[in-house]
């Protein structure tokens, strides 16, 4: 697993090797020239906090912000925000940015770097509920972000990045060590496409990206797989009946058959 709030939010995938050696409070001032794996218990506790990947989401989201902006933008008050921060500080996960503000205004910001966590293969059981946790709760900020920003941003006024919202479904035949390869090729493309803000060009905007991967189930599940619930208006626009096809009928065509789609499934 990799978690990077500075540039590439939670990314999922495969293990890193070796295990940082530097204290807990005092990450390695290279750590984000290479992989550094999280194995400390209290560092996973301290990130699986539900505020505190508000926060991170937040500064990656927006850039560097106080406590005080934090906390309009969250509901929290500052207090709590502050606390927030001091403690994803001292694991490394945000610093001051060392601009100074109105009066005592402290500034901060996500630390990049290629954060891993260890393989479910060696996490005992407390840390796989602590990871579970974790994964459920970025995985649910994932999605309502992105619904939210196509809700928001995928009007003409949007302009090109009416359409910047690709996504792609997919099969493959692979081995573990392939899968493993492959992710690394994925964590490689990303570096590929990093910068500094002075080689940013003009137009430029942070995009979010997520990998998911995981191998399909050996066997044919033995009950049906739960189903969400249509929203009132699109269960509104949905005719009685078509929602339970006869069996062996085949399924009506979509509403578009166009081949210009914002994502691709391919098998």
């Amino acid at each position: 697993m990799v978690h990077d709030p500075g540039n590439h939010g939670d990314e999922g995938g495969a293990s890193a090797p070796g295990r940082t050696s530097a204290p807990v409070d005092a990450p390695s001032a290279d750590a984000a020239s290479g992989p550094e794996e999280l194995c400390d218990l209290r560092v996973l506790k301290a990130l699986a906090q539900p505020r505190r990947q508000q926060i991170l989401q937040h500064l990656t989201v927006h850039g560097p912000a106080t406590s005080a902006t934090l906390a309009r933008a969250l509901g929290l008050n500052t207090g709590a925000t502050s606390y927030h921060l001091r403690e994803l500080a001292r694991y490394g996960f945000v610093e001051e940015t060392g601009a100074s503000g109105h009066g005592r205004e402290r500034w901060w910001r996500a630390v990049p770097g290629d954060r891993r966590f260890p393989p479910r293969s060696r996490q005992n059981a407390e840390t796989r509920l602590v990871m579970d946790e974790l994964n459920h709760l970025a995985y649910v900020a994932d999605l309502e972000l992105f619904e939210q920003l196509q809700r928001e941003g995928g009007g003409h006024e949007a302009g090109e990045w009416a359409d910047a919202f690709p996504y792609s479904r997919g099969t493959m035949r692979l081995t573990a060590a392939e899968l493993r390869g492959f992710f690394e090729e994925y964590i490689a493309l990303l570096n590929r496409y990093k910068r500094s803000d002075a080689d940013t060009p003009p137009g430029a905007r942070t995009v979010l990206t997520r990998f998911l991967a995981f191998p399909a189930p050996a066997t044919p599940p033995t009950t049906p797989p739960a189903t969400a619930p249509l929203t009132a208006s699109a269960a509104a626009e949905v005719p009685p009946g078509v929602l339970e096809p006869a069996p062996g009928a085949s399924p009506s065509a979509g509403a578009c058959d166009s081949d210009d789609r914002e994502g691709t499934e391919t098998s």
